[in-house]
């Protein structure tokens, strides 16, 4: 595999650790076909708060695993971490399977969330740390897209099972069980990979660090210009840093389309989610994150206020409108599509970009955290939310994404095609406001000037740094 050029080698290490986070929309996306089940309904006959409560333990537990999958990167590396977090989900896959009450299925729920939060938590952070800055964006939104794929294929597993295994168990227990298989894959394999290489160097393994750079970077040529370069400047920033130390389906049921249809227009939705995904993967790099993510956020807020409109004229409990209906199934759809291109993927590629190599894995851990936080509390009370407010549970959403586009339109510089060993002092030359006061994006130049080596570097020093270890490579 070594042979393969080298940012190939990257791309597979890359889309092998994305198993992780298929896991995660694996399981996201197959616990809507699970709440719907007949066998599923009659076995547990849940009430309303016990159904809110199966999809808030999986992201409570997620929220755990994010933070404990911090400490953890740092202490068993970024490999160890993802092994560890396979077999927890392993593990809480197989109670789900097999739950004979619906504790059982709560408590699975939560052990494949820690499992799951240490993986979304220490993918996004390992391909950063692996990926050439040229490529990193792109390897980095791979997580998404396989969020996306994942979800994909738990909708139509579910779908399948949903629609032909009536009136049996296997119904939902089948697509449950099937999300352990690349679990034990991710879990049997990841140490044929490397490690992170920063992670080495921080732990006092420079010479396998250096032996990682040069698989990754050179056929395994540890003497190759770029190999000496790059592992100089994370020497030097590691240094650095040690001396500076500072010690769902009830969304449909709104506008009266039946479970069953929610199903097959969810698996079309996710459809689109992958399409909008791999568009993200081919363009990231060129684009830039900043305006992306701003643009992004704006037209989801135009797709929620539309939906709130639609729900509003059209209530449930009145005849169906079916303009009205395929109305709302097209803006979900659009809101999936906008979602998929930008925010999921930038939620990945961002903090996993912006610390240096002693903050980082800890960073990493506090943004997940705070978005499983979010979603287990999206989980638990969007149901009883739209059946007591209805529509008006919408403007949380509109409100939401408004005020984060205001957020990073003010505070967020772009943090395309530059290397994680400038990314500390970018920030530090970068103003607080950035409108109007940053240079826009650009590919680098053939014949911008090289960085001056171990001296204390400025702005246009760090771009020139960046753009030489993007034209050696």
């Amino acid at each position: 595999m070594t042979r393969l050029p080298p940012k190939v080698y990257q791309w597979l290490v890359g889309l092998f650790a994305s198993l992780g986070s298929f896991l995660f929309g694996y399981d996201l996306g197959v616990i809507a076909e699970v709440l719907i089940s007949d066998t599923f309904l009659s076995k547990f006959d849940p009430t309303e708060a016990e159904i809110g409560l199966v999809v808030a333990m999986f992201t409570a537990g997620a929220f755990f695993g994010a933070g404990m999958a911090g400490p953890a990167g740092d202490y068993l590396g970024r490999r160890g971490t993802i092994v560890s977090g396979a077999v927890v989900f392993i593990l809480g896959g197989a109670l789900q399977t097999g739950a004979r009450s619906i504790e059982f299925l709560w408590a699975g729920r939560f052990i494949a969330g820690l499992g799951v939060g240490a993986l979304v938590m220490i993918v996004p952070l390992y391909q950063a740390e692996l990926a050439h800055p040229s490529i990193r964006g792109r390897v980095t939104a791979i997580v998404q897209f396989m969020i996306g794929i994942g979800a994909f294929l738990a909708t139509w597993i579910g779908y399948v099972c949903f629609r032909d295994l009536k009136n049996q168990d296997s119904q939902w227990r089948i697509p449950l069980g099937i999300q352990i298989i690349p679990a034990v894959v991710l879990a049997a394999l990841t140490f044929m990979f490397p490690e992170s290489l920063r992670w080495l160097m921080d732990h006092g393994k420079g010479a396998a660090a250096q032996k990682a750079l040069g698989r990754l970077h050179a056929h395994g040529d540890t003497n190759d210009p770029f190999v000496v370069e790059e592992y100089e400047n994370i020497s030097r920033s590691i240094e650095h840093e040690h001396s500076e130390e500072a010690k769902s389906p009830t969304i449909y049921g709104q506008i009266g389309i039946s479970q069953q249809e929610t199903l097959k227009y969810q698996g079309i939705s996710n459809g689109i989610a992958i399409f909008a995904q791999m568009i993200t993967i081919a363009v990231i790099d060129y684009t830039g994150r900043r305006w992306v993510f701003i643009g992004a956020m704006l037209f989801n807020m135009v797709t929620f206020i539309i939906g709130a409109i639609l729900i509003a004229e059209f209530p449930p409990g009145v005849s169906p409108n079916i303009g009205a209906q395929w109305g709302f199934i097209v803006i979900t759809w659009l809101f999936n599509f906008s979602f998929s291109i930008g925010c999921g993927p930038l939620s990945w590629i961002i903090p996993a970009e912006v610390f240096d190599t002693r903050t980082r894995s800890k960073g990493v851990s506090i943004a997940t955290m705070t978005s499983f936080a979010f979603n287990t509390m999206i989980g638990q009370v969007t149901g009883v939310a739209m059946n007591r407010i209805g529509y008006r549970f919408y403007f949380l959403f509109i409100v939401c994404n408004f005020t984060n586009a205001l957020f990073f339109w003010l505070f967020l510089p772009e943090t395309a095609r530059r290397s994680l060993e400038t990314m500390n002092a970018f920030f530090t030359e970068a103003p607080w406001l950035v409108p109007g006061r940053t240079k826009k994006f650009a590919p680098p130049e053939p014949g911008d000037s090289e960085a001056a080596g171990g001296k204390e570097q400025n702005a246009p020093e760090i771009a020139a740094a960046d753009h030489k270890e993007l034209r050696d490579h």
